[in-house]
């Protein structure tokens, strides 16, 4: 699937497993992905999120995919949806994090690479990012995996990500609006 992919969706990858090596994570997780995207420069993915307004606002974003990164990636729907339950996560985070430590519940393992040097595999919801993106892909005729397409495929998916994402006014609607798909040039 991967020669399929431009060079800006390519580097998204190759950004992620930075990410998830520098957290000390032992899985590229969609988060990582995300975090990756929101680097980018000069790209379709990045035209769009300077369009809708996420450009300005990366660190609010960041700052949200770490939060709940510290909720063992539980969603604020999942989290109220606990709620109703009786169960207050972030008493649990709390008191899970004054006997371990901020961030443990993140699976992260800070230095200790144990994966032995080798790059950190992808984890269930990145593998889910980068399978939608080459369907919205499909449906869109366009040839080539792009970051617009892991930007799509982001606003799609269920999970943190997604959310966080939609907070800011980023939906598939938005997107597409402002991306559109790529029609090779007929000669």
């Amino acid at each position: 699937m991967f020669e399929r992919f431009t060079k800006d969706a390519r580097a998204v990858v190759e950004g992620a497993w930075g990410y998830a090596e520098q957290g000390g994570a032992g899985t590229v997780d969609a988060e990582h992905l995300l975090l990756a995207l929101l680097d980018r420069e000069g790209s379709r993915g990045s035209f769009a999120l300077a369009v809708l307004g996420l450009a300005e606002r990366r660190e609010v974003v960041r700052d949200a995919l770490r939060e709940a990164r510290r909720r063992a990636g539980i969603t604020r729907a999942e989290a109220d949806a606990l709620a109703g339950l009786g169960i207050d996560v972030a008493q649990i985070v709390a008191r899970v994090e004054e006997v371990h430590g901020v961030g443990a519940m993140s699976g992260d393992r800070g230095d200790r690479r144990w994966w032995g040097g080798r790059r950190p595999n992808f984890g269930r919801a990145a593998k889910d990012v980068l399978e939608r993106a080459l369907r919205v892909a499909l449906a869109r005729r366009d040839r080539h995996i792009g970051d617009e397409h892991l930007l799509l495929a982001f606003t799609v998916l269920p999970g943190v990500a997604g959310e966080v994402l939609a907070d800011h006014g980023v939906t598939f609607e938005a997107v597409t609006r402002v991306c559109p798909p790529v029609r090779p040039a007929r000669g």
